[in-house]
C-alpha cells in the first residue's frame, strides 16, 4: 500500500481534493443531451417532452446537481430572490407579515432572503445594501426606521416597498400602511362604550406609526369629552422600558382602562397589573395593537386592534411584481384596521 502523499514543506498527509460540484455540462453529458435541453428541462419549459424531463431530473438528482440560482440570475437579468428587511424578529408582527410576504413569493416562483436590522439603523442600512449587493429583484422593507433619501436611493437598484409608514413618503417607493389613528379612535371608543372615562394610553416612540396612535387616542378623548382624563406614558426604543413604563401608567391616576400601543405593550400591562395586584378585566381593561399571535394566547385574552398583517406583505409583493411588469407610478394603500374584543376588556367597575 502506498503511503499518502505528503506535503513536502512540514511533512503531513495533503488534504484530499475537494469534490468539484457538477455542472449543467455534466447532466448533459451524462443524460446524452444538449446543455441548453438540460436547461430548459430544469427550468420546466413546456417544450421539452416529459419523458426527456423526467431522464434529465433523474440524472440531475443522481449526479447532486443544484442550480446556482445568483449565476442563473446574471444570465436572465433576474434571479428569483426577493429580499425582506425587518427591524425585530422578536415582534410577531413583523414575522406575521413576512408570512403573508412568502405566501405570495412563493406562489410567483421567487425565494425570500431574510435579513434583520436587530432594531440598530445602522444595521439596517448595511442589511439593506447587503441585499441589494444580492442582486436581489426587490425588497420589502418593514420598518419605519430608514431615513427617506435611503430608500429612494436603494429603490434606483431595485424596486423597494415599505409596509408601514416612513418618517416621509420616499420617492420612487411604494408603501403599505393601516390607518393607525382610526385603529386607535376603534380602541377608545369601545372603551369608552364600556363605561371608561380614565382611559390611559402606553405610547411607543415618536415614529410615525406610534405618533398616528397616539393622535388618534388623544382626539378621540377630545371627541368624548374626556381630554381631563388623558393620560400617556412612552416607552421610547427601548423594549426594556415596557415594564417600567407600564408600572409608571398603572401607579399615576389609577385609570380604569389602558390603550397599549401594540401587544407587546399591552402584553407588559397586564404583567404589572397582575404583580400588582389588579384584576383585568374586572378593575383594568386593556387593549393592544397588531392583533397578533399573542392576542390569543395570553390570559385573559387580550382586545387588540387587527391590522392586517399577512393582507400587507401579500400586497407588498403584488406591488413588487407590478414594478416588475412596468409600473413607474408610486403606489400608496392605506388599509383600515379592524377591532377584535376578547376577555381583556369589560364595563367600568363601580365607584
Amino acid at each position: 500500500m502506498k503511503p499518502p502523499p505528503t506535503d513536502r514543506t512540514n511533512g503531513r498527509a495533503a488534504p484530499a481534493a475537494r469534490r468539484r460540484r457538477p455542472t449543467i455540462v455534466d447532466v448533459a453529458a451524462a443524460a446524452g443531451v444538449s446543455k441548453s435541453l438540460v436547461s430548459l428541462a430544469l427550468r420546466g419549459d413546456d417544450g421539452v417532452n416529459a419523458a426527456t424531463r423526467a431522464r434529465i431530473l433523474a440524472v440531475a438528482d443522481e449526479l447532486g446537481y443544484r442550480s446556482n440560482v445568483l449565476a442563473r440570475g446574471l444570465v436572465q437579468g433576474r434571479t428569483m430572490i426577493l429580499g425582506v428587511l425587518l427591524t425585530d424578529l422578536a415582534n410577531p408582527y413583523h414575522t406575521e407579515v413576512v408570512a403573508g410576504v412568502e405566501d405570495t413569493a412563493d406562489a410567483n416562483g421567487f425565494t425570500v432572503l431574510l435579513a434583520h436590522g436587530r432594531r440598530d439603523r445602522r444595521r439596517l442600512e448595511q442589511q439593506l445594501d447587503a441585499l441589494l449587493q444580492l442582486n436581489v429583484d426587490g425588497v420589502v422593507v418593514i420598518s419605519s426606521w430608514l431615513e427617506p433619501q435611503a430608500l429612494t436611493d436603494a429603490a434606483r437598484r431595485a424596486p423597494v416597498v415599505v409596509v408601514g409608514r416612513p418618517p416621509r413618503q420616499p420617492a420612487g417607493v411604494d408603501t403599505v400602511a393601516n390607518d393607525d389613528a382610526a385603529g386607535a379612535a376603534a380602541a377608545v371608543d369601545h372603551l369608552a362604550r364600556l363605561g371608561h372615562e380614565r382611559i390611559a394610553h402606553l405610547a411607543g416612540t415618536a415614529r410615525p406609526a406610534s405618533r398616528a396612535r397616539s393622535d388618534g387616542y388623544r382626539a378621540t378623548m377630545r371627541r368624548l369629552g374626556l381630554t381631563h382624563h388623558t393620560a400617556v406614558v412612552e416607552i421610547g426604543d427601548a423594549s426594556r422600558h415596557r415594564a417600567q413604563a407600564a408600572a409608571e401608567l398603572l401607579s399615576g391616576g389609577t385609570p380604569t382602562a389602558v390603550f397599549a400601543v401594540n401587544d407587546m405593550a399591552a402584553l407588559a400591562v397586564l404583567d404589572q397589573a397582575h404583580a400588582m395586584g389588579i384584576a383585568v378585566p374586572e378593575r383594568l381593561s386593556v387593549t393592544g395593537y397588531d392583533n397578533t399571535v399573542l392576542a390569543e394566547t395570553v390570559r385573559p385574552r387580550l382586545t387588540s386592534v387587527d391590522q392586517p398583517r399577512t393582507v400587507m406583505g401579500r400586497l407588498a409583493v403584488d406591488m413588487l411584481l407590478e414594478r416588475f411588469s412596468g409600473r413607474t407610478a408610486d403606489r400608496r394603500e392605506v388599509l383600515a384596521p379592524d377591532l377584535v374584543i376578547r376577555d381583556s376588556t369589560a364595563s367600568a367597575p363601580r365607584r
